[in-house]
């Protein structure tokens, strides 16, 4: 393993994602981050991007936080193999003792592949981080089933690599401070495969952007059940979003899914009938400002973070909020 230096390995590095004109999200959110854990460990936060005409990208990072952003542009679009590569590179240029990336598709792709070239730890989906003074990370995560939250370190390695999903952390702006910005091209290496056609694909609507979410779970019965739902959700200007159990039914889809293993949404308001609570779940949900929870279990673990808790059968009180919004 590369052995640990302090002085050899120190700050630390956030992968930019790029999507062709912006930024993807999670890349403002570990940047502050970034910044929050340098404070504790007194170390430099740098950033890299690669991607196709990225130098576009230097006036969306102007309050980013970053001491020192280098942006890569390339000559093709996302190849693995390639920006493993050239993100490599950069990483033995600038001897970071901290790697943050995004848990996306992207980010799940190189993480693991620069992780083996160093022959470091890496913890994927991390839904906390913490920082110690000598700028050892704590990498906090679900375990077990999600039935405790497991705090781990990488003690003889550097750099330190940890992937956070989309969502889960605050993002700030850092106005009126100096940002060191570099920008370099790489032509880049013929790789085994070519991209012979670009297409855009249309995203539509999802829970993500979505402000207020009515949440199916295990105590719905039937699937035929999903549309009374889906007409409150409708009813109330919101979309239905389910948890991993009706996923797992086929009732639902993974797009659809609030968790660790779905997607990590901060919808102003959140209605969930038939939803335990699981670590999982709460996992990608945390940041909701209002939780209103329907369940019959009076110990259901949403209870402890419900802002209004109701223990209730699902049948009986959907149907009363459909009657009073004259919608059946």
């Amino acid at each position: 393993m590369e052995k640990v230096g302090q002085k050899t390995w120190r700050g630390i590095l956030v992968y930019l994602e790029w999507e062709g004109e912006a930024f993807h999200p999670v890349s403002y959110e570990l940047l502050s981050e970034a910044r929050r854990l340098s404070k504790i460990s007194k170390e430099p936060v740098y950033a890299v991007g690669i991607g196709k005409e990225i130098h576009q990208g230097v006036s969306l990072l102007k309050n980013c936080g970053a001491q020192k952003v280098i942006l890569c542009q390339t000559s093709q679009i996302y190849q693995s193999e390639e920006y493993a590569r050239i993100f490599e590179m950069y990483i033995r240029r600038l001897c970071p003792g901290t790697v943050l990336m995004g848990g996306t598709m992207e980010g799940r792709a190189l993480a693991p592949r620069l992780a083996v070239r160093f022959r470091t730890g890496l913890t994927a989906d991390c839904t906390k981080l913490e920082m110690e003074e000598d700028g050892c990370l704590v990498q906090i995560r679900p375990a077990f089933g999600g039935n405790l939250m497991a705090k781990i370190v990488t003690e003889t390695a550097r750099p330190q690599f940890a992937t956070v999903r989309p969502g889960v952390m605050e993002r700030e702006e850092f106005p009126g401070e100096i940002c060191q910005f570099q920008l370099d091209t790489e032509n880049g290496t013929e790789g085994r495969m070519k991209v012979l056609t670009e297409e855009v694909l249309d995203q539509g609507d999802h829970i993500t952007d979505a402000r207020l979410l009515v949440v199916a779970g295990r105590g719905v019965k039937k699937r035929e059940d999903l549309e009374l739902l889906r007409k409150l959700a409708e009813s109330l200007g919101g979309r239905l979003a389910s948890s991993r159990a009706l996923v797992e039914k086929g009732w639902m889809q993974p797009k659809d899914q609030i968790g660790l293993s779905g997607n990590t949404v901060h919808p102003d308001y959140m209605f969930t009938f038939g939803v335990s609570g699981t670590v999982q779940f709460m996992a990608g949900m945390r940041n909701t400002h209002h939780i209103v929870a329907v369940n019959t279990d009076p110990e259901a673990r949403i209870f402890q973070i419900a802002h209004d808790p109701i223990c209730a059968d699902l049948y009986e009180v959907v149907p009363k909020l459909l009657r009073q919004g004259g919608i059946c």
